[in-house]
């Protein structure tokens, strides 16, 4: 079965076609600036095409998308009825889903349903699905939800210490994300660390510019660092993480701004960015580090220290760990991030192998045999799970 996975922006489109039977990416790319002038990235055969293409919408770059897949030079298919089912990533399912679905109208107005909880994210993702029911009328959609991981958690977990009316009324609660890469990594943690994960304790670390920690019992997900939206949780790279609400009225009244505009702050101006005022990239920051750069330092040791806190608090909440995954942009690939963050948890009895850290981007056990907690480098594969639940469901 050859499957379509799509991840949809406000103005980008990411695409994998995946063959499910031997798992590979059979053809990949990324739609950029779609509503102006468009471009286009795609990887085939080993190799990289890149082109400026007027996008004006997102089934203009669907369309282009699937002439690219077609095209005599570099494409690899012969026809579009090779593609046997399309996954899309949707960020926000609410209460209403805790597995993946198969679209159909109904499902579509329950997603809408929850619009309110991810303005920015759900929208766009909506159009993927209604710009790949038109171009392919008949082959079938999956929605695969960012929240639904997390949707085993209990309720002395994801209730926050509000009026009770306000997550009966309004649903606030904690939904956390990443769910689609806790699942992978977590399922794929189990199986190399030696582990039964009906039987398990882990810790699942994803670290990239969005970060986000999570908590999984024999298997499920019983607690994560994110909130109701992605902001709670960890210092990221322009998000504030964890901080106290009341901060929110006192900065309003002080620069004159509204919640809305101090909102954008911490999600796009805060974080490691905010701390450093140089950059929201860890390799930036960590070159300023060394250099001397006071405000670097600041920043990295807070991020890394935030990570610490709740991997602390997660080996409490599960009563022991068997093993740590660290995953992600920074998890996978930040030789020095990891270090520090592997000798931050020296009190968990980690000891983290030199040699092994040296080694980006692979799966590799980072810690020496005498370390009570085995952490792992696991690779993230979002388009792989998600094909995986496409598969599974048509």
């Amino acid at each position: 079965m050859r499957i379509l996975v799509v991840n949809c922006g406000s103005s980008t489109l990411k695409f994998q076609l995946i063959d499910s039977e031997t798992e590979e990416a059979i053809a990949s790319g990324l739609c950029e600036r779609i509503g102006l002038d468009g471009s286009i990235t795609y990887k085939a055969h080993g190799e990289k095409y890149e082109e400026e293409f007027a996008l004006p919408d997102h089934g203009v770059a669907i369309k282009r998308v699937l002439d690219m897949l077609l095209d005599k030079k570099f494409g690899v298919l012969s026809s579009l009825s090779e593609i046997n089912a399309v996954g899309h990533r949707l960020v926000h399912g609410g209460e209403k889903f805790s597995s993946s679905v198969v679209i159909t109208e109904e499902i579509i107005q329950e997603i809408e349903s929850c619009n309110d909880l991810a303005p920015l994210h759900n929208p766009a993702n909506l159009l993927g699905v209604r710009a790949c029911q038109k171009v392919m009328p008949g082959v079938p959609n999956v929605a695969v939800f960012d929240t639904a991981f997390h949707q085993t958690m209990p309720k002395k977990a994801y209730l926050y210490g509000l009026p009770r009316e306000y997550y009966e009324k309004y649903g606030v609660r904690r939904y956390g994300f990443h769910g689609t890469s806790h699942s992978f990594v977590s399922a794929r943690l189990a199986k190399i660390a030696g582990l039964d994960i009906e039987n398990s304790k882990m810790i699942i670390c994803h670290i990239g510019s969005g970060a986000s920690i999570s908590a999984v019992k024999n298997g499920k997900s019983i607690d994560t660092s994110m909130g109701m939206t992605p902001l709670e949780g960890l210092v990221m790279g322009t998000r504030s993480g964890d901080i106290d609400p009341a901060i929110l009225e006192y900065i309003c009244a002080k620069e004159n701004i509204s919640v809305s505009e101090l909102t954008s702050v911490l999600n796009k101006k805060s974080g490691a960015l905010g701390l450093s005022g140089i950059s929201s990239d860890y390799r930036d920051l960590l070159a300023a580090a060394e250099s001397g750069d006071e405000h670097a330092e600041d920043a990295l040791e807070v991020v890394v220290y935030r990570i610490a806190k709740y991997i602390g608090a997660y080996f409490v909440a599960l009563g022991g760990v068997d093993a740590i995954a660290l995953t992600a942009g920074v998890g996978e690939n930040s030789m020095k991030m990891r270090e520090r963050i592997l000798n931050s948890l020296g009190a968990l009895g980690i000891v983290i192998n030199p040699e092994a850290n040296a080694v980006a981007g692979e799966e590799i056990l980072l810690t020496k045999p005498e370390s009570k907690i085995p952490v792992w480098a696991v690779p993230t594969n979002e388009e792989l799970a998600i094909a995986r639940e496409t598969a599974r469901l048509v």
